[in-house]
């Protein structure tokens, strides 16, 4: 079982393009900040300052619109882990509506030097608690 942590957004007037729609980069934005308090609420017990992360890869598809007013939940769980790579996966919901899925690979570094560094068991434990 994937452990799915939650988190809402509302969209605002700055979310919104000429379409009258969030605008596919704010999807992104919000995709970084999502990733950012899911390892904050991971890491809260365990902090990890040692390591940093950056996106390698997004793939995103959009399905549905969101548009001005709109509560979304956001679900977001860890993938396969190795080497130095995470997966992160993402779905958007409005309501019982899926509006967009995503996966990020995200790459850990090493806060220091800025360097790749390979994903061990203290970290595999903070991103797959249940394995």
């Amino acid at each position: 079982m994937k452990d799915i942590f939650e988190f809402k957004l509302n969209v605002t007037s700055e979310d919104i393009d000429d379409l009258n729609h969030v605008n596919n980069v704010v999807y992104v934005q919000w995709m970084d900040k999502v990733a950012f308090e899911h390892w904050a609420y991971l890491t809260k017990d365990n902090p990890l300052p040692q390591y940093i992360w950056v996106v390698v890869r997004h793939e995103i598809d959009y399905l549905r619109q969101a548009v001005l007013g709109d509560e979304i939940i956001v679900k977001t769980w860890v993938g396969e882990t190795k080497g130095f790579k995470s997966e992160r996966n993402m779905e958007f919901y409005k309501g019982e509506e899926l509006l967009v899925k995503a996966k990020t690979i995200w790459g850990m570094l090493d806060v220091k030097t800025y360097k790749p560094t390979r994903i061990r068991e203290n970290v595999l434990k903070v991103l797959q608690p249940n394995k």
